[in-house]
């Protein structure tokens, strides 16, 4: 919710969803907006909206017994934001590979998918050097190897044109199925994966920040590519 900027007589608490005023309490962003000065929303334009959205979701996803922990994360992603159509691409290929080997099977299939366009379409927008995110892929892949040959076969069969780009809705939406799906994942730990995701991404996008300083942001042409993606190269394919 958009606004005059509140000034609460206390800090509001970290808690699931939307939120009328501090009073109620805040999601991760509603109180990155608090301390950004802004008005209050869970949309602030002091954080690049992929990442936003990504811990938006982390924050919900998160048990009340562990959310707490990501109260100190808050103030590290005020000013991080960026005009680079990668950052959203690499921010969903981060929460598809945390997901893929501990999601049930219905998630881990369009994950697979998901993750695939999202390598496919970095190499063809070029490098953007992200620490550890090439073995990040290929330990995903090997931990679902069934999922990826699901995910190229549906390529394969259903993909008759590649779309030129791809957009921050469909990158959002990547997020969201992998975050839900480590967050209900029949694991001991899905608080701690969650809190080391929102903190890989927050990394990726401060590494993207600093670059752009010194580096153009990339202009993509439009392309009409084969039908079969194209191994990407850096990336083993497992079968």
């Amino acid at each position: 919710m958009r606004g005059s900027p509140v000034q609460p007589d206390i800090l509001p608490v970290l808690s699931v969803g939307k939120h009328r005023n501090p009073r109620r309490g805040a999601c991760f962003m509603e109180f990155a907006s608090f301390l950004a000065g802004e008005a209050w929303s869970d949309h602030p334009s002091c954080t690049h909206p992929g990442l936003a959205h990504l811990a938006r979701m982390v924050n919900d996803c998160t048990t009340d017994a562990g959310r707490q922990r990501l109260a100190p994360l808050i103030p590290s992603v005020i000013g991080l934001t960026t005009d680079d159509p990668r950052l959203d691409i690499v921010l969903a290929l981060r929460a598809a590979c945390a997901a893929l080997p501990i999601s049930s099977e219905d998630r881990q299939r369009p994950l697979a998918v998901g993750a695939l366009v999202c390598v496919h379409r970095l190499e063809k927008m070029g490098d953007c050097g992200v620490e550890g995110l090439a073995d990040a892929v290929r330990s995903a892949f090997a931990a679902a190897p069934a999922a990826l040959r699901w995910g190229r076969n549906f390529i394969d069969v259903s993909v008759r044109r590649e779309p030129a780009t791809m957009s921050p809705r469909h990158c959002q939406a990547i997020t969201a199925v992998a975050i839900d799906g480590i967050g209900r994942a029949c694991v001991d730990d899905p608080d701690d994966r969650l809190y080391r995701l929102l903190c890989t991404a927050i990394d990726d996008t401060a590494a993207f920040v600093a670059r752009e300083r010194t580096e153009p942001v990339p202009v993509v042409q439009e392309e009409r590519p084969p039908r079969r993606f194209a191994a990407p190269a850096g990336y083993a394919r497992h079968r």
